[in-house]
């Protein structure tokens, strides 16, 4: 399982990579980067319809062979993409959904601390428990 969060365009470099395990990282690291592009043609398919609605889920970008990787866009461009293994089949959309949220909320409670510069690396005690429950639910 991996959770990512990406910084707004033209950048698009990871705030916040965390996966589980840790030895398949680099490969992890390649699929997020793939799946930026299907994330921009959604963005730009759906144009005006994703501004009008309050929905930012994308849901699954691509399947591959041994993962489903799946994506979140917030009002400001931020992309989440959690990548996870395709053989887990407990794990419905809406439960994807919930847990995109809840990375959302805690991103958001990260953006409205003082001391955090938006664009740097997310070093938040906080954010890491969101994410560590949320993965632990996964797997």
């Amino acid at each position: 399982v991996l959770v990512s969060v990406i910084c707004s365009p033209p950048q698009n470099y990871p705030l916040y990579i965390r996966s589980v395990p840790t030895e398949n990282e680099l490969k992890f690291h390649y699929t997020v980067h793939t799946s930026l592009d299907v994330v921009d043609e959604k963005i730009s398919a759906m144009g005006k319809a994703l501004v009008d609605q309050r929905e930012l889920y994308l849901g699954l970008l691509y399947p591959t062979e041994d993962y489903k990787v799946y994506g979140y866009v917030t009002n400001s461009k931020v992309k989440f993409v959690m990548v996870v293994d395709s053989s887990n089949t407990a794990l419905r959309d809406n439960e994807i959904r919930s847990m995109f949220r809840k990375l959302h909320n805690s991103y958001t409670d990260i953006m409205c601390n003082p001391f955090y510069n938006p664009g740097d690396r997310i070093h938040s005690r906080a954010f890491d428990n969101t994410v560590n429950s949320m993965m632990m639910q996964v797997c």
